[in-house]
């Protein structure tokens, strides 16, 4: 194919048709293109029109089945060639990408190494790196933030990281997937501000999006309908100027009268409740409220302020650490299983992310699974299946895979799913983020409609506009009002990082640790033992963590030291015998092989821990791949290394994501926890298809995150920060031999 420059714009399709099903209908069907220097495009339309794939063809992350696509003066499609692989990833170098979610987008577990990914794939040399991550990261206001978790965020500090990683490869066009669906108003607002600075530098900017408050800002707006782009900007001029357009979510809280302690006719009643998560901060502070029957409150404040905590509390998905909860005359704090049993068949909960809560094969047997585990028969199940599909308007999707579906329709799927089991209290959170205005419009309807029943309807929403016309009162988070204290988590490095421990070259404390590690397993003695417990504390206090972190990092595993103690005293019966139960006796011996198994894995699993929460994923493996590196010419070293890093990086997000799916399916009665055994068997094996679909994908928005910050398999990376060792690194492992030394001279002269 050549690969002749074309005119200045950047981006060029012309006559593009693409398909999901061979053709059999077409997303896009003749789209014409273009897109100038530094110029600012809104993509609006339906859920499902496609605006989604229209964005993947022009950051060059798709291949369309026909048409021509020229991206950044490179002809990377065309019908007489096909795709061209290699003008592909040239054009890609100036094309950045930011996603819906930008969780998916996110590779390495520290922010400045995330912003750093790109450019070390583009091969910039590792002295401009740095200056590269601190400009992109000062554009977006997160310098202060360099070596925090960025899986650990706020959805608005993690979208400016995403921003930062395509702003440090220097792209001439940005594409954004509806960046501000999920964001409460305060960071809705910082992200559009990062974007209009981003755009002032002369990049392009391409963005999907169904908020007015982001067409406004475009040169121009294109509708993407029925498989064609239309140029609408005419449209929204009216809009052009305002501060607050039409349909604008707002930022100032809505005028209406605040949840109180009591209610006349409560349904709802937080009785001074608290709850705190691991890290110790009072999520929900001392909550009393009463929320009156029929009523429709909207729950407000920014993210991370304790909304979804009260939902899931509420839901009792959680306990709270203090306090009782009623609904509809059920009290609990502990609820069991009856409660729980009685509880699904009252409350409804609408959850944040509806693919979280979709769980068969078509959009008819998942909206059917609530009404099932309430022993329905199936006449009553097919009613209120079509009741619930009519209501949210996709009947026509009904034997549609739930999976396929846009995430607009997924969502009034899920909603559907919830109100098939004809709940009194329901519960809805963000339920229209990611909605065309139609799908806006079709829940409020739904709303409005239940209300109107005398269901009892908590609303947690960043939009304010929408409180305000639906509510009838609201409840403010974030210490505004009754409510919890807590604001958005600002993440900052912890003090560990800036321990001697922490700053040790990678590779010195793998070698060091393992080294003191399997040293345990050869303690014998009891002057061994207190080699190796002194060179632990040690370490334990020069890495200067948190002691309750080190306890939850270790905690999991006392029950099984506890067991494996009680195990050798009960079999061993050697030395004088101290008790006798029986025809059992607790010896000398068995307590001395107990003590000193128990201490040594102590040992193991206390230096263990203290490696993992001093040196970040992302260092390991640099580690690793350094060590491997020997084995470059036998081993595909580079990739193993990567994948070692991602697995570490999105093993979490996966068990975070199957105890979301597990509450979803237990809020709609499928809980293993409680049922018959046919329902238990059931609802577990429910689980496997929502995590299935969940880690493809993940892994296919892995694939697309690797090619849109120009990862190429085989090819060499710059490093931007090479592993170098340090008189501290040589010294640590000089002590580590010491040790070692030391133990082995214990061994002698015990014998």
């Amino acid at each position: 194919m050549t690969h002749g420059a074309s005119t200045d714009a950047p981006i060029e399709l012309d006559g593009v048709r693409f398909s999901y099903d061979g053709g059999s209908t077409w997303v896009l069907d003749g789209v014409d293109l273009r897109v100038g220097p530094g110029e600012r495009i809104a993509l609006v339309g339906p859920n499902g029109a496609g605006k989604s794939t229209l964005a993947r063809l022009i950051a060059g992350l798709a291949a369309p089945d026909h048409g021509t696509v020229k991206l950044m003066g490179h002809t990377v499609f065309d019908d007489a060639h096909g795709a061209d692989a290699d003008a592909y990833r040239e054009a890609r170098r100036s094309i950045g990408v930011v996603f819906q979610n930008p969780g998916d987008q996110i590779v390495t577990t520290t922010v400045s190494a995330d912003v750093a990914f790109g450019p070390e794939n583009l091969g910039v040399a590792p002295a401009l790196i740095g200056d590269r991550v601190h400009s992109a990261l000062s554009a977006v206001g997160m310098d202060a933030l360099r070596d925090a978790d960025p899986t650990a965020m706020s959805g608005g500090q993690q979208q400016r990281v995403a921003i930062a990683g395509m702003l440090a490869m220097d792209s001439r066009v940005l594409v954004l997937d509806e960046p501000t669906a999920m964001l409460d108003p305060q960071a809705f607002d910082d992200v559009l501000t990062v974007i209009e600075r981003v755009h002032q530098r002369g990049t392009a900017i391409v963005m999907v999006t169904h908020h007015p408050d982001e067409v406004m800002h475009a040169d121009r707006v294109l509708a993407v309908e029925h498989g064609k782009v239309r140029d609408v900007t005419a449209r929204y001029a009216h809009a052009r100027g305002t501060t607050d357009p039409p349909h604008s979510p707002g930022t100032a809280l809505p005028d209406l009268p605040h949840v109180g302690r009591t209610a006349h006719d409560p349904t709802v009643v937080f009785d001074h409740v608290s709850f705190a998560y691991a890290h110790g901060a009072p999520v929900i502070d001392d909550l009393t409220v009463g929320i009156e029957r029929g009523s429709t409150v909207a729950l407000v404040g920014p993210n991370g302020s304790g909304k979804t905590t009260f939902a899931r509390l509420l839901c009792a998905l959680i306990a709270p650490d203090e306090g009782t909860l009623c609904i509809d005359g059920l009290r609990w704090r502990h609820a069991k299983r009856r409660q729980r049993k009685a509880l699904r068949r009252s409350l409804g909960l609408v959850m944040q992310r509806p693919e979280r809560q979709l769980f068969a094969a078509t959009v008819r047997d998942d909206v059917a699974y609530g009404p099932r585990n309430q022993g329905l028969d199936d006449a009553a199940v097919r009613e209120r299946v079509q009741e619930a599909l009519d209501l949210v308007g996709i009947a026509d999707l009904a034997d549609r895979d739930p999976f396929s579906l846009s995430g607009g329709q997924q969502r009034l799927a899920a909603i559907a799913g919830v109100l098939a089991c004809r709940p009194r209290v329901l519960v809805m959170d963000e339920p229209t983020a990611s909605l065309d205005e139609a799908g806006v419009a079709r829940v409020h309807a739904i709303m409005r409609t239940l209300h109107s029943q005398g269901v009892t309807i908590l609303l947690i929403t960043h939009d304010m506009r929408a409180a305000q016309q639906l509510a009838d009162t609201m409840l403010v988070f974030g210490g505004r009002t009754p409510g919890p204290e807590a604001s958005e988590p600002r993440i900052a490095p912890s003090d560990a990082c800036y321990s001697v421990v922490s700053r040790l070259d990678p590779r010195a404390k793998i070698i060091g640790f393992l080294a003191l590690m399997f040293s345990a397993f050869t303690m014998t003695s009891w002057t061994q033992l207190a080699v190796g417990c002194t060179a632990t504390a040690v370490i334990v206090a020069a890495s200067r963590l948190d002691v309750r972190a080190l306890w939850r990092s270790t905690r999991m595993f006392v029950v099984v030291l506890l067991v494996m103690g009680l195990f050798n005293m009960l079999v061993v019966h050697s030395g004088t015998p101290l008790l006798h139960i029986g025809g059992w006796a607790l010896t000398t011996g068995g307590l001395t092989v107990a003590a000193l198994y128990t201490i040594r894995f102590m040992l193991v699993i206390v230096l263990g821990a203290v490696i993992m929460l001093t040196t970040t994923p992302t260092a390991l493996t640099d580690a690793f791949e350094s060590m491997m590196s020997v084995f470059r010419k036998v081993l595909h070293v580079q990739e193993i290394a990567l994948v070692m890093s991602l697995a570490l990086r999105f093993l979490p997000t996966i068990a975070d994501e199957t105890m979301s799916i597990r509450d979803a399916q237990a809020a709609r009665g499928g809980s293993i926890e409680t049922g018959s055994p046919m329902q238990r068997v059931r609802a577990m094996c429910a689980v496997i298809v929502p995590i299935f679909a969940g880690v493809i994908r993940h892994a296919d928005n892995l694939a697309l995150a690797l090619d849109a910050r120009c990862y190429q398999e085989g090819e060499p990376r710059s490093h931007w920060h090479a592993l170098r060792m340090h008189a501290r690194d040589w010294w640590f492992l000089i002590g580590v031999a010491v040790v070692l030394c030391a133990l082995a001279l214990s061994t002698v002269f015990t014998i």
